[in-house]
């Protein structure tokens, strides 16, 4: 399946544990690397988000965030009614020993271990917490893809148009070689000395030999078919189209070295249009 690497999604859910938020975004880059953000309570969490993610994407540079917010009722106070009772039998006994002491309720209060603090459940905000990381990948994935599939017809589209410019070159080449020989004749004509027999022939021959692209052609259509295959597998396919764009510019350059007349010579340089407009959306490519 056809991947962009630049995408973003986000997913939020709500509990008794309070509010989560999750953000992906995502660049080009060589090879994955991931930037993970998490809130001080959940940096345990960590390695098996960035395990899921490694598991489900291979490029681009991730930049991942997850945002927890408690809800108001998700933290409460509560008196240790062990301690409560000490220390109302300290300051009884304190109290017959010093008549007329007053304690403030402050201080009570503050007293370490009056006051309880009920935290969240810490299990059931780890797992909603991972349920709602695989929500925000799913989406992410499937805006990779969405993305992937628009740069895939733009790829197929370019593709056909390297085709027609194959065709098209093989189309004229019989009349580049028959014009080549008649110049010849022309030029051997002109000549006041008689050439040696054969002469004419191995000259042909050896222009021929310098203008012909019929190998390069072939290897183009055989690059055109790899690249069909290629954007059909269901695979990360980036780097190996990355790489059919250098070998079709290599022969794009050939050709334009070899051109004869100007029909080949226009037809590289489309060529190498096309080819440079693949490049640049290949390197969007997982």
């Amino acid at each position: 399946m056809i991947r962009s690497m630049t995408s973003f999604a986000s997913a939020d859910s709500e509990g008794a544990w309070g509010a989560l938020s999750v953000e992906l975004r995502s660049v080009n880059h060589r090879y994955l690397e991931l930037a993970v953000r998490l809130p001080e309570e959940l940096r345990g969490l960590e390695p098996a988000i960035r395990e899921r993610i490694g598991a489900r994407l291979s490029r681009g540079k991730i930049d991942f965030g997850l945002r927890h917010k408690r809800s108001e009722g998700a933290t409460a106070l509560t008196l240790d009614e062990t301690v409560v009772t000490r220390l109302a039998d300290v300051h009884r006994d304190l109290g017959a020993r010093f008549p007329g002491l007053h304690t403030e309720l402050t201080a009570l209060l503050g007293w370490p271990g009056v006051l309880v603090e009920q935290g969240v459940d810490q299990d059931g905000l780890r797992e909603a917490a991972l349920a709602l990381v695989d929500t925000a990948l799913d989406e992410f994935v499937a805006a990779r893809e969405r993305e992937g599939a628009r740069l895939a017809a733009f790829l197929r589209e370019r593709l056909d148009g390297i085709t027609a410019l194959v065709a098209s070159v093989r189309g004229h080449l019989p009349e580049v070689r028959a014009a080549l020989r008649s110049r010849f004749d022309a030029r051997i004509a002109d000549l006041k000395q008689p050439l040696e027999p054969g002469r004419i022939e191995q000259e042909v021959v050896l222009q021929l030999q310098r203008i012909d692209v019929d190998e390069e052609l072939d290897r183009l259509t055989a690059h055109l078919a790899e690249a069909h295959r290629v954007l059909g597998l269901r695979e990360a396919v980036g780097r190996r189209l990355d790489f059919l764009m250098q070998e079709f510019n290599r022969e794009a350059n050939t050709l334009g070295s070899k051109a004869a007349d100007p029909r080949t010579t226009q037809a590289a340089v489309e060529l190498k249009v096309l080819i440079e407009q693949m490049r640049e959306q290949v390197q969007n490519l997982e």
